[in-house]
């Protein structure tokens, strides 16, 4: 759970920091808005995924599905800076699929932590593989960095991209590629 007391105590002391008063008219509330952004963004942390993906259907096909284009935003854990993307999700069911909301929402509890882009990836993956056993799972998350496009090495526009595969995607390089072609990023 987020703890605005000490959020707000916190802004107030970074404030502080960089040689301003907290206590100025444009800065006075703050520290109250930053702890209620912060209890916003980091709602993954009090959310488990499988929350959501234990909601399944049974089907007789198991053809790919994908949900594509999935918008988030995250926070990087090195720089407490946001990042943003896309991420693309498919699955061969083995008997069950889930809500295509599911997905989304299993996307929003990672990125709704204090995260790097790797490990958000994976997690998706592998929460997709253990509550709905499918056959496999790939997903590809693309995003800017503003830790890397406002400051450092300041690229604007440049984008990450990140790959989890899981099950028959590692074999199959059909179901790879046709991933690829589905969200439209064929080799």
């Amino acid at each position: 759970m987020v703890d605005q007391e000490k959020i707000k105590k916190a802004v107030k002391l970074l404030l502080e920091g960089i040689g301003e008063d907290p206590d100025r008219e444009g800065l006075a509330q703050t520290p109250e808005r930053i702890a209620r952004m912060y209890s916003e963004i980091f709602d993954g942390m009090s959310k488990d995924a499988k929350e959501h993906l234990s909601r399944r259907f049974m089907v007789e096909s198991n053809e790919m599905v994908l949900e594509k284009d999935i918008t988030f935003y995250s926070m990087c854990e090195h720089h407490l800076m946001p990042f943003f993307g896309k991420v693309h999700v498919a699955y061969l069911p083995d008997g069950y699929v889930a809500g295509l909301s599911k997905l989304a929402r299993t996307v929003e509890v990672y990125a709704g932590r204090p995260q790097i882009q790797e490990r958000m990836t994976s997690q998706i993956a592998d929460a997709i593989m253990g509550e709905l056993q499918p056959q496999g799972v790939m997903v590809m998350v693309e995003a800017e960095h503003l830790c890397m496009t406002m400051r450092g090495v300041k690229k604007p526009g440049s984008r990450t991209v990140t790959v989890a595969v899981r099950g028959i995607f590692r074999e199959e390089t059909v179901l790879r590629s046709q991933f690829m072609a589905c969200i439209g990023r064929e080799r």
